[in-house]
């Protein structure tokens, strides 16, 4: 017999001497084989008792889903679960090595874990230029808990800006390898793990010279980090782990979606859900199938996270805290917030029984519509428990065998409980809130445990005060604009510079987000807006002025550095085209990139100008008639540079070479040139540049790509963090000077 089958068999005699000991000898679960029935998946989760398809059209089912036994049939249920387990482990040579290594242990702690963007206003200051790890990691503790470990993401959505793959996204970050390795420190002395995703996608950017998972474990292992999260991967191929033991590092494994294999569990050992939600709470196929699997259950665009909050607290899963959400601030609502607290404070108190190789979900409760796990140990036993129903319930909830001298502690309320002991079972009486939460820890006779009464005082002090006391409304976040200084007014037109008449203009327009439909708080938030939406129209009287004819030229940015002796604090990607401080031979006259939204307004103020407005920019291409493009409402290829569809970025063309596609005042390489900076926007978490007029870049194989905004009523929203990683190959400007009245 294999070494694989004999470590498989292991859980055999210890899940059945737990289960006796937590149900009782005589308990029923000694089914027919004839009465088990067939287990149902939907994708990662397994329906509970009595959910099967009956073959009754959805809204039957739901209408009749009152009558459906789910307590008559638990014990038939779970011995088909229990039989299920042990033919899937059988099946694929279940082999938990993995599980059993130290120092991926704290794999099976990682209770919390929030993806973090790195351009959040909470994790960077680009004012001091210093990461702030503590003040993060501080608003987290102090509006839920705190985490386990973070997700940081410095890729997506800015990718595809310029050719600059997913590695030298990373290696862009403020001070290099170097600051983030510094930053990563920062998270392990506050105890937190650090994670970075892998993008499969990411094939049309800068060639990496070696394959994805060598180059992704080898960064990971300069880094120091933790993990790897497998972006939109269903599953992380075995190449990962055996390109991170290579590396010498032991990195934990974690794919975004559903596993492609189940062979994939065994050396994945965490993993998002994307779960389902019913009535009755489905079962996490992979905890079931490896308890010791971490699944962070997430809804990035949920504003109401109660409902996945008790999916993850019934199963003992983890949960993902996800709140910034491409710059878009999806905060836990006060009340989803403090459930998150106390779930968490219960889990890292007992983090041994939410990982027990005995768990038992859907144990049998007293009242309809409230539903319960248990998760026992050798000597004593946790319940957690899920009121889905709308009212309070302050009566007998569980009955559990009894034996004398063992206690019981109500840890939701922090106090121990006195049961009702008749014919030979405990009732237990505990308080739900409606949609609320509980937990019971049972210790046998002579058990103790050196660290309950500590977790009970703090659990006391947690509910002292009721979830329903706490705001259950979401609001979006506010933006504001950034103001932009006026300049000294022109009486006509400087040299190089176009005249812009007055007018009343239709500003309408709306963002490329590929992710998040409409939701409020998405896209920016223009002064006359009550809250950010991507769809934008507003009438606006716009003064007369004057806007550069072309993007600002490598010559015209060289004579600034030379007469203004002009250096960045910090020079990362800074002019990065240039050689020995100046253009290539023949580059004079092509736009000038690689400079930072703070170079560009550097470069303004010496110049007398300033950048436009979106809306004077829009309406500079676009004139009053609304066209799409520059020059008419059909796409014209031969307006616009060729596209570079290549892995490697050339440059753009010299300007003026489009003269036919000019706007109808004048205004030339508006859109298929480099990208355009103009306004500014931020929130308490996130800044951002809109761009308008995309670029002659376009990567391929893949819709993750940042979206080009070629048409006059669309625009990009790019994500601000600091300098040295905004700076891209593709981004340029143009200034914009008042007139005289």
């Amino acid at each position: 017999m294999k070494k694989t089958s004999l470590r498989r068999l292991t859980y055999r005699p210890i899940l059945r001497t737990l289960l006796l000991a937590l149900m009782g000898a005589g308990s029923a679960l000694a089914v027919h084989a004839a009465e088990v029935p067939a287990i149902a998946l939907r994708g990662s989760q397994i329906l509970g008792p009595a959910q099967q398809d009956l073959g009754e059209a959805d809204w039957l089912a739901r209408l009749n889903n009152w009558k459906r036994d789910t307590q008559g049939q638990y014990p038939a249920w779970l011995q088909a679960m229990q039989q299920w387990r042990n033919s899937q482990r059988a099946g694929m040579a279940y082999d938990d090595a993995q599980y059993r290594r130290p120092e991926l242990r704290w794999t099976q702690r990682d209770f919390v874990q929030t993806q973090a963007m790195v351009e959040d206003r909470y994790l960077y200051d680009p004012a001091t230029r210093h990461y702030t790890a503590k003040r993060f990691l501080d608003d987290l503790r102090q509006r839920y808990g705190g985490i386990d470990s973070v997700l940081l993401w410095p890729v997506y959505p800015n990718i595809g800006i310029d050719d600059r793959n997913q590695w030298d996204m990373l290696r862009d970050m403020p001070g290099g390898v170097a600051g983030v390795r510094g930053l990563i420190r920062d998270f392990h002395a506050q105890g937190v793990k650090v994670f970075f995703p892998t993008m499969p996608w990411d094939t049309g950017t800068r060639d990496v010279g070696t394959s994805m998972h060598v180059a992704t474990t080898a960064l990971m292992a300069e880094l120091g980090a933790d993990g790897i999260n497998g972006d939109t991967m269903d599953g992380l191929p075995l190449e990962y782990r055996q390109a991170a033991d290579a590396s010498g590092r032991a990195l934990s494994l974690e794919p975004e979606l559903n596993f492609r294999d189940e062979r994939m569990l065994a050396y994945n050992q965490q993993s998002w859900g994307y779960w389902a939600q019913s009535l009755v709470p489905m079962v996490s196929k992979w905890k079931w199938l490896e308890p010791r699997h971490m699944v962070h259950v997430c809804d990035r665009w949920a504003t109401d996270r109660s409902t996945l909050l008790q999916d993850a607290f019934f199963n003992g899963s983890g949960i993902q805290s996800w709140e910034n959400v491409w710059g878009w601030w999806n905060q836990l609502t006060p009340r989803d917030g403090e459930a998150l607290r106390r779930i968490a404070t219960i889990y890292r108190a007992f983090p041994e029984h939410m990982v027990s190789v005995a768990w038992q979900p859907h144990v049998q409760t007293l009242h309809y519509g409230v539903y319960a796990s248990a998760f026992p140990l050798s000597d004593s036993t946790l319940w957690t428990i899920i009121n889905r129903t709308d009212w309070q319930i302050s009566e007998p909830v569980l009955r559990l065998p009894h034996q004398s001298g063992q206690r019981y502690f109500d840890l939701w309320q922090g106090r121990e409980l006195q049961p009702r002991i008749v014919d030979g079972a405990a009732e237990l009486s505990v308080t739900l809130e409606p949609h609320g939460y509980g937990a019971i820890l049972r210790l046998r006779a002579g058990a103790s445990m050196a660290s309950l009464p500590a977790s009970l005082q703090t659990l006391a002090q947690q509910a002292r005060k009721p979830l329903a006391a706490y705001a259950a409304n979401w609001q979006p976040l506010a933006q504001q604009m950034v103001a932009i200084a006026p300049t000294r007014a022109a009486r006509s037109a400087p040299d190089g510079m176009v005249e812009i008449p007055a007018a009343q203009f239709s500003f309408k327009v709306h963002g490329l987000e590929i992710e998040g439909e409409n939701k409020p708080g998405l896209d920016v938030q223009y002064p006359w807006e009550a809250v950010a939406r991507r769809h934008h129209l507003h009438s606006l009287a716009i003064r007369r002025f004057y806007i550069d004819r072309y993007p600002v030229t490598n010559a015209q940015y060289l004579a600034f550095v030379r007469a203004s002796g002009y250096q960045p604090a910090d020079r990362h990607n800074y002019l990065r085209h240039w050689v020995d401080g100046a253009p290539r031979a023949g580059d004079e006259q092509r736009p000038v990139v690689w400079v930072s939204l703070e170079d560009a307004r550097a470069y303004l103020r010496w110049a007398g100008k300033r950048l436009p407005h979106e809306w004077e920019w829009q309406y500079a291409a676009q004139g009053t008639d609304g066209r799409l493009y520059p020059w008419g409402n059909s796409w014209d290829g031969t307006m616009v540079q060729a596209p570079e569809q290549g892995r490697s970025l050339t440059a753009a063309a010299v300007v003026g070479q489009h003269p036919q596609a000019a706007s109808p005042f004048g205004v030339q390489d508006l859109v298929g040139s480099v990208w355009q900076w103009t306004s500014e926007f931020a929130d308490e978490h996130t800044r951002a540049a809109v761009l308008r007029g995309g670029s002659y870049y376009q990567p391929q194989n893949s819709d993750w790509y940042f979206p080009q905004a070629y048409r006059l009523d669309e625009h990009g929203k790019y994500l601000l963090m600091a300098p040295a990683k905004d700076r891209a190959g593709t981004m340029g400007l143009r200034g914009v000077q008042d007139a005289a009245d």
